[in-house]
């Protein structure tokens, strides 16, 4: 992951926000523009960021675990429902501002939101693999 910005998924007019993703494996920062109503999962994905994604963004794992790095951006999210508690609990290195990234949807109140990736995953499905994007 380099630093720099990308347009990714998003179409010439579309409303966007910028969304830093932090690596913690290697360090590196990402920022790319994130259409409105894109999630954080798809973004990645889109912009080349390691973000495992194994069930896809279905709600069924753990491994799109990001920490929000601003407690006050964490508290504009809607909150976690009953299913991605779920996950949340089987995520590795939880915080008190940690989500799944398919379950944040871009918004304008979440511009310039930062994300940390952490360095490991819990995937008891298939370690290692990442979805390409469709």
């Amino acid at each position: 992951m380099t630093a720099g910005t990308h347009e990714g998924t998003a179409k010439p007019g579309a409303e966007t926000i910028s969304v830093t993703f932090h690596d913690d494996k290697d360090g590196s920062e990402k920022t790319v523009q994130v259409p409105i109503g894109e999630s954080l999962l798809e973004a990645a994905h889109a912009n080349e960021i390691e973000l495992e994604g194994a069930c896809e963004g279905s709600l069924a794992c753990s491994t799109c675990h990001v920490v929000v790095e601003d407690p006050g951006m964490y508290d504009k999210l809607p909150e976690p429902d009953d299913d991605e508690n779920d996950m949340l609990d089987l995520a590795f290195g939880l915080t008190d501002t940690s989500r799944l990234g398919c379950q944040i949807l871009a918004s304008k109140e979440l511009d310039g939101l930062r994300v940390r990736i952490p360095g490991a995953t819990r995937n008891f499905a298939v370690d290692g693999y990442k979805p390409k994007p469709h």
